[in-house]
């Protein structure tokens, strides 16, 4: 009997205008009957998803839970309680943002609370409009945050091939660190062993289910971790190429058409 399903937000659970669809909130609302914990993954922060547990009715709700920051912290949603916590050093991150101006990117760096963006140009603005809040920095260094817990970084180009050269230039700085692929636009730097998988891993562990009862459903690369892990690994209709091997079943609706609801009736519901 499945216990958790960990899902994917951005192009998995949400439409491309940023909003979930009604099956999807009825769907998931329903899985209380059947002891089911639906659980939000994302490597957004867990201080950016508020619109969505809204949506959701989870939100400030003691015993539902996040996977955030790409498995980076794991949250009780009542007050943001922080249960799980692994940032990277600040000087890696520095080392990341100073490699980062010499590419064609928007650097980001994710503090607990912020995000902050470098060459912050409009299409990656369009795209993180109503999905979080960015503070854009001019700045040629991140001396301001010395002594802030840093989660992440991540570089943003709409060209994945080209994030996977600058990917191949960094090896000599990537030895202790998670790297994945998002959105078709993210090339991110996690610490070494945090990832979705990890995250899930851990929130099992936290509530004593055994992980061949868990469900991860998921669309891209940062995603795969969970999808190999969990007891079901799902991908929508429009998971990339590169990960339909690896999934146990592959949705026939899309994230536009509630992929989200085609599992939960097809594994929970049936």
């Amino acid at each position: 009997m499945y216990k958790i399903i960990a899902c994917d937000l951005d192009e998995t659970l949400l439409r491309k205008d940023k909003t979930i669809s009604d099956e999807d909130k009825k769907n998931i609302a329903k899985l209380k009957e059947y002891g089911v914990k639906f659980v939000p993954a994302s490597g957004r922060g867990y201080m950016s998803i508020d619109a969505q547990l809204k949506a959701l009715g989870t939100f400030d709700a003691a015993g539902e839970y996040v996977i955030s920051f790409n498995g980076g912290a794991i949250t009780e949603n009542k007050n943001h309680q922080l249960l799980h916590f692994a940032g990277i050093p600040f000087e890696l991150a520095e080392e990341f943002y100073r490699r980062g101006l010499n590419y064609d990117i928007c650097v980001h760096v994710y503090t607990k609370e912020k995000v902050y963006a470098y060459n912050f140009f409009d299409n990656e603005k369009d795209y993180v409009a109503g999905r979080m809040d960015v503070e854009e920095i001019f700045s040629k260094d991140i001396k301001f945050l010395q002594g802030q817990e840093i989660v992440k970084c991540l570089y943003a180009n709409t060209n994945v091939d080209y994030l996977r050269k600058i990917a191949d230039e960094l090896k000599e700085i990537t030895g202790d660190v998670d790297v994945s692929y998002s959105s078709n636009r993210y090339l991110e730097f996690n610490k070494r062993g945090v990832n979705k998988g990890s995250g899930l891993r851990k929130l099992a562990e936290i509530l004593g289910v055994d992980m061949k009862d868990t469900i991860a459903i998921g669309d891209n690369f940062n995603d795969l971790s969970m999808i190999k892990d969990a007891g079901l690994g799902v991908g929508v209709a429009n998971v990339v190429e590169g990960m339909r091997g690896d999934c146990d079943y592959i949705c026939e609706n899309d994230c536009e058409n509630s992929a989200v609801s085609e599992v939960i009736k097809k594994f929970i519901f049936s």
